[in-house]
């Protein structure tokens, strides 16, 4: 598969553009000052700061590092009987005869299954210090999401490779996961889905670096129009040393299958 380096990296400026490594597949470099807990002066100024950014790109603010929490989104209101009504509306615009008994419940059916691919699970991500000073790459490869098209309301699916080179804490490897599920149980674009995730655990472990590589079949595509299945949009989002050292960047694709 193609390298998706240089595709629609994230915007946001890498943190580690200089660094010193030592020996290869080595990724040692001066750690940065410990960020103090959210109760800190210093810290929550910076958060105060941030925030209008955050919220601007759909992200959570900040919180304390050992437990991070991206459902700071408002929960959205559901009405699910103007929703089953609403797609009563729209079977009967289409032209399609609902007395039939398998047709019935439809609506509601469509109503409920909407809410449920339009609600993010809340989960908390705990982090833990690296006492032993890990400094190699991690990397979650083949999580396998799905999100719906906010163009045609029709879902993509595929899989996330997620990893980021740490610094001062580790995340546990399930929540890498969790945050792809999390992101993406809302209307989205694949582009904004890939820079959501690495925004998120930059911000959630200020790790030396990030690198957030998706795969998906996009059913606009395979279903309707050009009518493409089997083709496969591959999305990108670099974050400092991942994104800025050479080979950091290649040792980062080549463990999630992409060739640089």
């Amino acid at each position: 598969m193609a390298s998706p380096e240089g595709q629609l990296g994230t915007a946001q400026e890498a943190r580690a553009s200089q660094s010193t490594f030592g020996p290869a597949n080595s990724h040692r470099e001066p750690s940065p000052p410990s960020t103090p807990a959210l109760g800190a002066s210093g810290h929550l100024q910076a958060a105060r700061r941030s925030e209008g950014a955050q919220a601007a790109a759909g992200l959570p603010p900040p919180h304390a590092l050992a437990a991070v929490r991206p459902n700071e989104l408002p929960p959205a209101e559901i009405d699910l009987h103007r929703a089953a009504r609403a797609v009563s509306e729209l079977l009967d615009a289409l032209g399609i005869d609902r007395d039939g008994d398998g047709l019935a419940d439809t609506p509601t059916r469509v109503a409920r299954a909407y809410a449920e691919l339009l609600t993010p699970e809340p989960f908390e991500a705990t982090t833990f210090a690296n006492v032993e000073g890990y400094d190699e790459l991690v990397v979650a490869r083949s999580i396998p999401f799905a999100s719906l098209c906010e163009h045609h309301l029709l879902p993509f699916t595929g899989v996330a490779h997620v990893g980021y080179l740490p610094g001062d804490r580790l995340l546990g490897l399930s929540k890498l996961a969790r945050v792809v599920t999390h992101y993406s149980r809302r209307l989205q674009v694949q582009e904004r889905l890939t820079t959501q995730v690495a925004q998120w655990l930059d911000q959630a472990l200020h790790p030396k670096g990030v690198g957030v590589v998706l795969e998906a079949e996009h059913a606009c595509m395979s279903l309707r129009g050009v009518r493409a299945a089997g083709s496969k949009t591959v999305t990108s989002s670099l974050v400092g040393i991942i994104r800025d050292d050479g080979r950091t960047r290649s040792e980062f694709f080549a463990l999630v299958g992409c060739r640089p």
